[in-house]
């Protein structure tokens, strides 16, 4: 990349419009992680159609404004009603919501946003330097370590599932799934069951509003005559300086994990924030006050869970791998562009890159500057009644998986894969493993039968290539790992 374009590259993300739709982007996510039980998942899943015919560069930072702002703005209901926007910001509750009884919410508020701000930041920085040079590696591999790094990337779903063979069983499952439509190497049409419209596989986009929207409206259908008033009154003030400087410890800690945990696949915005908040406690001079109402509770899971944003994109970017639920669905987002995630993108479309890098830290600031203005607005949202936001998300779904192809069977897609998310919500499957094994699913296909072919059936070459051996490795210990640590443990309950 050439200095005068890159920094072209980064001017055009200061275009009145691009900073426009990161600003819309930024404050729908806040409105939706602000209400319980919109997650910015289903936000993403539900805006994507929009983005189709925008630029490149406008679209997918909208996308990650509404990523950025959903997972900030799940603090906000966290604190005022004790009940978690998000599931990220379900530790904030802590230590949130006894300061807000207080009358301190003001206080939490300001130091979530600042929390969040500073741990998007520095996760920013991070993704900016460690994807890059991931990319150029990534550019050495072939067939064998492409399908080695699927294969981890599906196995680190699995291993971090709250029960291994649930998350083992649909793994296999959205595996299975990506098997419907033309043989990648033959191009012989399977499991379509004579449907033309599954002739290219099962439809991303509304295969994802259906798992992550239609499967929330049919569970928030059940809870729909449950009043959500807002209980606490906004009180208080900011945080001064003295109480920042006080926490400098803990948010540059919770920072560092949110980033380091997001960049491994399959784990997420909360496993970062709970991970935070015990080590704050751990480090704490004065652990007993956690839960009571402490500032450095809020700081340490707010810096971690909006941290975690910049580092899923590093293996997404980089890799092709998403690391989170979230970013799982931003790869329908780049799919609408005509863009493949992976190392061939910093090659093919720098400016997409460096836009996205960009857009990113301009998402960030922006998120800092409306939450700490629009924080009482924000609260009113919580009055919304659930019947006329369900009404609402149904419109959205139907409207834009029709939209995208113009094709009944989408909106079919769609009912299937909410009936299916809902029950798998119920039984407590991961609706992300589903998710990111349509994704990983055909890279692992493809890539397995090209080493086949190119090796003449010499499947040695897995284990003999150093890059793809470390990920064979990786993945049989990602696998055996959590098995051994339940059988280590069960062998320790006395009998």
């Amino acid at each position: 990349m050439e200095s005068p374009d890159t920094f072209g590259y980064v001017l055009a993300v200061f275009r009145p419009e691009c900073l426009w739709s990161i600003f819309v982007g930024v404050f729908g996510g806040t409105v939706i992680g602000a209400l319980p039980g919109l997650t910015a998942t289903m936000g993403v899943a539900l805006l994507i159609p929009l983005t189709f015919g925008m630029d490149p560069i406008l679209g997918l930072n909208m996308l990650i404004g509404i990523f950025i702002g959903g997972i900030y703005g799940g603090c906000i209901s966290s604190i005022l009603v004790k009940t978690p926007g998000t599931p990220a910001s379900a530790a904030t509750v802590l230590d949130g919501y006894p300061l807000a009884q207080k009358g301190q919410a003001m206080k939490a508020l300001g130091m979530a946003t600042l929390a969040s701000g500073i741990g998007g930041l520095f996760s920013c920085v991070v993704l900016a330097f460690m994807a890059p040079m991931l990319a150029s590696v990534a550019l050495k591999f072939g067939p064998a370590e492409y399908f080695s790094l699927a294969a981890f990337g599906l196995a680190i779903i699995a291993s971090l599932s709250s029960d291994i063979l649930k998350g083992i069983l649909v793994g296999c499952f959205g595996m299975l799934l990506s098997t419907i439509g033309s043989d990648p190497i033959g191009g012989v049409l399977r499991f379509t069951f004579g449907a033309t419209g599954f002739a290219d596989g099962v439809a991303f986009i509304p295969a994802l509003i259906g798992l992550f929207a239609i499967s929330e409206v049919m569970v928030q259908i059940e809870r729909i005559f449950e009043k959500n008033e807002v209980a606490i009154k906004l009180s208080g003030s900011i945080p001064n300086l003295k109480e920042m400087a006080s926490c400098w410890k803990t948010l540059l800690r919770g920072s560092i994990i949110g980033t380091f945990v997001g960049i491994v696949p399959g784990t997420g915005s909360g496993t970062a924030s709970w991970i935070s908040y015990s080590e704050a406690k751990r480090n704490s001079k004065h652990p007993e006050r956690f839960g009571t109402g402490e500032l450095e509770g809020v700081a340490a899971t707010e810096s971690a869970n909006n941290a975690v944003c910049g580092g899923a994109l590093v293996p997404l970017l980089a890799l092709g791998i998403p690391g989170d639920s979230v970013t799982a669905v931003l790869v329908g987002g780049l799919m609408i562009q005509g863009l493949a995630p992976g190392p061939m993108l910093f090659a093919e479309r720098p400016d997409v890159i460096i836009g996205i890098f960009t857009g990113s830290f301009v998402a960030n600031i922006f998120m800092i500057i409306i939450g700490l203005a629009g924080v009482g607005m924000f609260a009113q949202v919580l009055k919304i009644p659930k019947r006329t936001l369900i009404m609402a998300i149904v419109m959205f779904c139907v409207l834009g998986s029709y939209a995208i192809n113009m094709n009944v069977t989408d909106l079919y897609t769609m009912l299937v894969f909410g009936v299916v998310g809902y029950f798998l919500q119920k039984y407590n499957f991961s609706l992300a493993a589903v998710c990111i094994a349509l994704i990983l699913g055909p890279m692992a296909e493809e890539n397995l039968r090209l080493a086949y072919i190119a090796n003449r059936g010499d499947l040695t070459v897995f284990l003999t290539r150093p890059i793809s051996a470390l990920f064979v490795f990786l993945t049989v210990f990602s696998l055996c790992w959590p098995i051994y640590r339940e059988w280590k443990t069960g062998k320790k309950i006395p009998q």
